[in-house]
């Protein structure tokens, strides 16, 4: 069985990087301090890298790093909770990108047809920015943790 631990991320450095060994071969890894996921798979020639960059967006293929001892590639995480809201990497460049935030609203009835009977649906209204190291920050804008 595998396990789960915080530990320092070896992207950011920040204490907050969650990792769950799923079994002897696969090891997730999470970061709360910068939004960025990695896991054993994920490495600079891996067949599952090849796989990932051809349906990433643009965006999030440009704001991978990968680290030089391990081949280890981070890309931004992208969080969709059904009745808290969404987070996700928005901007145009490496340069020029932050985290945005957007609640979930409850769907009206008059609205159940055009949202397929979901319960819930994002409400851009309430788009919110956030900086790289702000990731637990929209996590509380949007009720994930705690504000």
């Amino acid at each position: 069985m595998g396990f789960d631990a915080l530990k320092e991320c070896t992207r950011c450095g920040s204490d907050a990087c969650y990792i769950q060994e799923v079994n002897k071969d696969i090891t997730l890894e999470m970061c709360y301090g910068c939004g960025f996921i990695s896991n054993s798979l994920l490495k600079q020639g891996s067949e599952f890298l090849t796989e990932q960059m051809e349906l990433l967006p643009e965006l999030y293929k440009a704001l991978m790093d990968e680290e030089e001892d391990s081949g280890k590639v981070w890309m931004p995480s992208t969080i969709n909770v059904e009745d808290k809201g969404m987070i996700f990497a928005d901007g145009t460049s490496r340069k020029e990108w932050h985290w945005s935030a957007v609640k979930a609203i409850p769907v009206l009835e008059e609205e159940k047809d055009k949202y397929k009977g979901a319960k819930y649906r994002t409400d851009m209204s309430t788009i919110k920015h956030f900086e790289e190291r702000d990731f637990m920050e929209a996590l509380s804008y949007i009720g994930v943790l705690p504000e």
